[in-house]
């Protein structure tokens, strides 16, 4: 199964001032298209960090590396010049990129400033992703084993530049695989009991993993969601598998005096 990660850019992440939605749903859909995600990092808006960030994650053999946000024509939009650090590629004007920027302002009836040109600028022999909402571009950039995606940090055009252009490009990264996930409701167990009835499950099907998520009490009973998800290359074997282990935690979790509730 192919590997990601994804690092968010943004100091207003760190500060807790912007919630950082795209990473969750960036992971939602890497998983659906049969990619491991292996970390979600955020970093600020500095160059080293950003270079050294990507550095890290190359080095660790990742397939694809997605990051969000920095590619804007502001001072503190560093994602473009720091990928060109971590590449040790010159940064410069892609004629593609600059072709599209100018398309946008014209429309616009905007004239091209250097702060607007510094958002057709990418390392070389990198392509740019079009990007139907907004102006910056995103950059699409082959090192090594490592495929680079970068999109920007607006939720609406990530979100639309992912599903237009970036997804389809994933899936030949990943053909065939499909991911599969159920839930129920178990009551009248606390999670620390459900916890090795978990493991007694997951050790007779190891490709299904379960994870058990507190949600509170209701009637003086505990109420613990039970969430489990698979994936293969067979949609029918993954769901066998899938039917498998929901029916015998099921049937564990009884035994032990819960109550379950399809959710």
């Amino acid at each position: 199964m192919p590997t990601a990660e994804i690092l968010t850019i943004g100091n207003e992440l760190l500060i807790g001032r912007i919630v950082n939605t795209n990473s969750t749903w960036l992971c939602r859909k890497l998983t659906y298209l049969g990619i491991k995600v292996r970390r979600v990092i955020v970093l600020p808006d500095e160059e080293e960090e950003i270079a050294r960030g990507v550095r890290e994650s190359i080095t660790r053999g990742v397939d694809i590396l997605l990051i969000t946000g920095g590619l804007g024509p502001t001072f503190d939009d560093k994602t473009s010049q720091s990928l060109s650090l971590a590449l040790k590629r010159p940064w410069v004007v892609n004629q593609r990129a600059l072709r599209m920027i100018e398309k946008k302002y014209k429309e616009r009836g905007l004239e091209m400033t250097e702060h607007r040109l510094k958002m057709a600028k990418m390392p070389e022999g990198a392509e740019p992703i079009p990007n139907p909402v907004g102006t910056a571009p995103g950059i699409l950039i082959r090192f090594g084993k490592t495929l680079l995606i970068v999109l920007p940090g607006v939720p609406e055009e990530m979100k639309n530049m992912f599903e237009q252009y970036v997804e389809p490009l994933l899936k030949k990264v990943a053909p065939g695989v499909v991911f599969l996930e159920d839930q129920f409701v178990c009551r009248g167990l606390p999670e620390s009991t459900i916890a090795p009835i978990i493991e007694k499950v997951m050790r007779k099907v190891h490709a299904v993993y379960i994870k058990s998520h507190p949600s509170g009490c209701e009637l003086g009973k505990p109420v613990v969601i039970i969430h489990m998800y698979t994936s293969g290359y067979r949609r029918e074997e993954a769901e066998d598998k899938l039917v498998q282990v929901k029916d015998e935690l099921k049937r564990e979790l009884i035994r032990a005096g819960a109550e379950i509730e399809n959710s």
